[in-house]
């Protein structure tokens, strides 16, 4: 079986509820979708959501490299051939993760299609069914417990409240927004690194009550060795996220005193499926809990990181609701969710149906 054709696409997928962290303000998602179209008739496809800001690869680029360099390598490939084309993809495309990933993702749901069956099973599954988190961005007080509300009404059970803008602030709604939900929803908090470390040290005393999952990437990328000054107890509580890209500072981050006890993959950091499940393995060989996150993205990317997460035993929460709030999308199916619940399909590959 031969890829005959690679197809390659820039779509703007606006965003139904604009939303702010620490240091931007998102109102659409540009992604990238490749389409792998073999001289049998499957097709396999993938997407990438660059994040400049996080990893310096800008939409142009991603766009570049996928047109450029990875139509070279995979059109007229054999698909037996496709794992040690992705390894030279690792090398000759690292700079621009989020095409990697969409060029891995793909693959592996064409791997999936042809073998007939859920990608996850290939990988071998552990989990079935987890519930993810949904994002609650930097708003005013009544705003953000509106906001909480429609998401509980709708079945979520656990709300991630962006802060990095104002300790004392923070502190304030954090608080505000355990006391007004219910007892079973629980909450995580994500930075943005937008703390210091005097700063962090304030949001940490005044949330001490407010029993929080954990925070994410409280510090700037540039300050992790900072993270030294906290407890253990208070580095186990805190979770890589732009700390963490690929494998090489998976283990970095392993040097004592870690300054994290938990990390958050996401594959258009790491560079797609492959990669997120090397960083996987290091985080269950060293008891490191670990999330599968995203940016704004396809419910194609989405999917392939809930099958990776599945396919984990390390994986312990999910925050995968990039794509809930897209106007549009090039594809539907992949997963379920039902009161906050993420499952998978039974449908071969990644199990999205292109619209």
């Amino acid at each position: 079986m031969k890829i005959k054709k690679v197809t390659i696409s820039r779509e703007n997928l606006e965003l139904t509820r604009p939303y702010t962290i620490a240091y931007d303000t998102f109102t659409h998602a540009e992604n990238v979708f490749v389409l792998l179209e073999t001289d049998t008739g499957l097709v396999g496809i993938g997407a990438g959501a660059p994040a400049e800001d996080v990893t310096n690869e800008s939409i142009d680029a991603c766009e570049k490299a996928l047109k450029e360099e990875a139509c070279d390598l995979f059109d007229g490939m054999d698909l037996s051939d496709a794992v040690s084309r992705l390894k030279i993809m690792e090398t000759k495309m690292a700079a621009t993760p989020a095409a990697m990933a969409a060029m891995d993702i793909a693959l592996y749901d064409l791997m999936g299609k042809a073998l007939d069956r859920p990608l996850v099973e290939i990988l071998g599954q552990v989990h079935t069914a987890m519930p993810t988190s949904i994002t609650i961005g930097i708003k005013n007080l009544d705003e953000m417990l509106a906001e909480a509300d429609e998401y509980t009404g709708r079945g979520f059970r656990i709300l991630k409240v962006k802060t990095g803008m104002d300790a004392d602030q923070d502190v304030e709604r954090v608080c505000r927004l355990k006391a007004h939900v219910s007892s079973d929803v629980r909450i995580r908090v994500d930075a943005n690194q937008g703390y210091d470390m005097a700063q962090y040290k304030k949001f940490l005393a005044g949330t001490r009550n407010a029993d929080l999952e954990f925070v994410e990437q409280p510090l700037h990328v540039d300050r992790t060795a900072a993270m030294a000054e906290l407890s253990e107890d208070a580095r186990s509580f805190s979770m890589a996220d732009e700390s963490l890209h690929n494998p090489a500072q998976a283990y970095a981050l392993l040097h004592p005193p870690r300054p994290f006890g938990l990390f958050n993959i996401k594959l258009m950091k790491c560079g797609g499926i492959a990669q997120g499940l090397e960083i996987a393995q290091i985080a269950r060989r060293c008891s490191i809990g670990l999330m599968w996150g995203c940016m704004d993205e396809s419910r194609v990317s989405i999917a392939a990181a809930l099958h990776a997460a599945f396919a984990s035993p390390a994986t312990r929460y999910l925050d995968l609701d990039g794509s809930l709030d897209l106007a549009r999308d090039m594809v539907d199916e992949g997963f379920v969710i039902e009161d906050g619940v993420m499952r998978l399909t039974d449908r071969p590959g990644l199990g999205v149906r292109i619209l």
